[in-house]
């Protein structure tokens, strides 16, 4: 039946969501080094906007440091500006082709500042995921109008829908608990 109800293409759409916010997060900085840092960087080269690890190695090396190989030593000074100019509030060192990033400790307010950034992000995702409930919701009620699922039925995919809403929103809530801790741990 073409016209029944699919709730696995909702439940795939609230999982996209869930793992854009996950890879959201990872580019916030911590007290710990990561890659992922760098992921919402574009630096400005070959006339297009790229990102720095089509441009470079990014590896690390140690807790608090990141290592950045460029390929192209023209490109050591865009790489490094545009690190600059980010909202990480680092200053990368310069070493022939290599970057390195030493990543200082947060202070009280930059912890707070990013939970608040951190939370604002959860936020938007849950949003989305209700947005996608309503998506869903808006779509029983047509198929109920049309004669094409019964009220039972109706019944049924709303609760099954609300379910995986409520279940979504829990895994955001966790990962943002987490990365809190994560924030919070000097």
């Amino acid at each position: 039946m073409s016209d029944q109800f699919d709730e696995n293409n909702y439940s795939l759409k609230m999982d996209k969501s869930l793992i854009s916010f996950n890879k959201d997060t990872m580019t916030l900085r911590t007290g710990r080094a990561n890659a992922a840092m760098l992921d919402k960087i574009k630096v400005d080269v070959y006339g297009q906007q790229m990102p720095i690890n089509q441009l470079a190695t990014i590896t690390v090396p140690e807790s608090r440091l990141i290592s950045i190989q460029v390929w192209d030593k023209s490109n050591c000074s865009l790489i490094d500006s545009a690190i600059q100019k980010s909202d990480l509030g680092i200053n990368p060192q310069v070493d022939g082709q290599i970057i390195r990033i030493r990543i200082p400790d947060l202070t009280e307010e930059r912890r707070k500042e990013l939970i608040k950034i951190l939370k604002s992000m959860g936020e938007k995702s849950k949003v989305s995921i209700r947005n996608i409930r309503r998506e869903a919701n808006d779509e029983l009620k047509i198929k109920l109008k049309d004669k094409k699922i019964s009220e039972d039925e109706n019944g049924k995919f709303e609760k099954n829908i609300q379910n995986m809403t409520d279940k979504f929103i829990a895994q955001i809530d966790k990962i943002i608990q987490e990365k809190e801790k994560e924030i919070l741990q000097i």
